[in-house]
């Protein structure tokens, strides 16, 4: 096999959740660029259209919105994905929500939302595809599942997240076991855990070049993560040279847990 090949992901289909933007639109970016047929998800029907204008300009994309969050949900987009492609070679569960609050103050209702988006809904939503990523699976070419867990689930967090890194530390957990369960079936299930790069979630951190500095002197890299760092993993774990990995948790976090 070529150097190319090892790596290559063109003609594989993928269903990338919470593709709409961060890092998830910065891997179905990438999987588009790369080739591969992408359907991305997210709950704004709005925002799934302006990111499929984009990524179409690279490739083969398209949009399904949902709310992954729930089981009617997820279910929903399982369906509507089987239909368009009755074999998916790619699930990546990027779909999450986050949440901050003091300990004194931090509301009941932070745990169901964060723990609804970022762990039940990424388990119904692989459990609802089972059926077209065993049809997609072989032993040599296994079909791949990548759970996006966080660095926060790893290490005790700077801010006061409780529920979120709660969250993400059961995503890797969670990885660990699927990947035990469908490794006879020929599915891979691996996670990425992020360090800090551009999203939604850290702009609160971010948008000022105070906060950026600060948090890029947390890492030991000395930078915030950019596309081509989250890219290059997704597609080492999505094409042939990743076919041998499984029930792995990957930091892309510029050092923060390896060299802590």
């Amino acid at each position: 096999m070529s150097l190319p090949e090892l790596f290559s992901v063109r003609g594989r289909t993928a269903l990338v959740t919470g593709g709409s933007r961060g890092v998830g639109l910065m891997i179905a970016r990438g999987l588009v660029q790369a080739g591969a047929e992408v359907i991305i998800s997210s709950r704004k029907a709005d925002a799934c259209d302006a990111a499929v204008a984009e990524l179409s300009q690279f490739g083969e994309a398209s949009a399904i919105p949902a709310d992954v969050s729930t089981a009617d949900g997820a279910a929903a987009l399982a369906g509507a994905v089987t239909e368009r492609v009755p074999e998916l070679h790619l699930l990546v569960n990027n779909a999450g929500a986050t949440w901050g609050a003091p300990l004194g103050d931090f509301p009941d209702a932070a745990w169901d939302r964060v723990m609804d988006a970022n762990v039940r809904g990424m388990f119904n939503l692989t459990q609802d595809l089972l059926g077209p990523l065993r049809a997609a699976a072989s032993a040599e070419r296994p079909a791949r599942v990548i759970n996006i867990g966080s660095v926060d689930g790893l290490r005790v967090p700077m801010t006061e997240n409780y529920s979120y890194s709660a969250s993400k530390a059961a995503v890797h957990m969670l990885t660990r076991h699927l990947a035990k369960r469908l490794a006879g079936e020929h599915i891979t299930v691996n996670a990425i855990a992020p360090g800090p790069f551009e999203s939604k979630m850290t702009a609160f951190m971010l948008d000022n070049e105070e906060g950026r500095a600060a948090v890029a002197s947390t890492v030991p890299l000395g930078r915030i993560g950019s596309e081509d760092d989250i890219v290059g993993t997704t597609l080492f774990l999505a094409s042939r040279a990743g076919a041998y990995l499984t029930g792995a948790v990957i930091p892309v976090d510029g050092g923060m847990v390896g060299c802590a």
